[in-house]
């Protein structure tokens, strides 16, 4: 047992306001900590996504996944809203996932993914 209470990942932001508007508005995540300089959204049970404008932005190698069951409904409720979106939802065989991307205002690459494989899940 690891003790732990949650997982934040910190991602720099060259605008913190527009950067709040792609993760609330476009995402729909739930803001839980306005910390002034620092925002952090709630993206699962004990799992968030913490922005910051006094960290710099560096999107190269980085992928920010969120799991859902209705990537197509997201995708369709995205593309309504014209958000830009890199692609339709593909599955991908290898992965065992059906998947897209679409980036946030400062370039991190946000995959929206659903695990195909039944037992995915069965550890936690």
């Amino acid at each position: 047992m690891s003790g732990l209470e949650g997982q934040i990942t910190f991602c720099g932001c060259t605008d913190l306001a527009r950067t709040s508007a792609f993760y609330e508005d476009a995402l729909g995540l739930p803001l839980a900590v306005d910390q002034g300089k620092c925002r952090i959204y709630l993206a699962a049970k004990g799992a968030y996504l913490g922005f910051c404008e006094h960290i710099e932005p560096s999107p190269d190698g980085l992928i920010l996944t969120l799991v859902a069951a209705d990537v197509e409904e997201r995708h369709r409720r995205l593309v309504e809203r014209g958000i830009p979106v890199e692609g339709e939802p593909v599955h991908s065989e290898e992965f065992a996932i059906t998947h897209f991307f679409l980036r946030d205002p400062d370039g991190h690459r946000v995959e929206v993914q659903r695990f195909d494989d039944p037992d995915w899940g069965t550890i936690c």
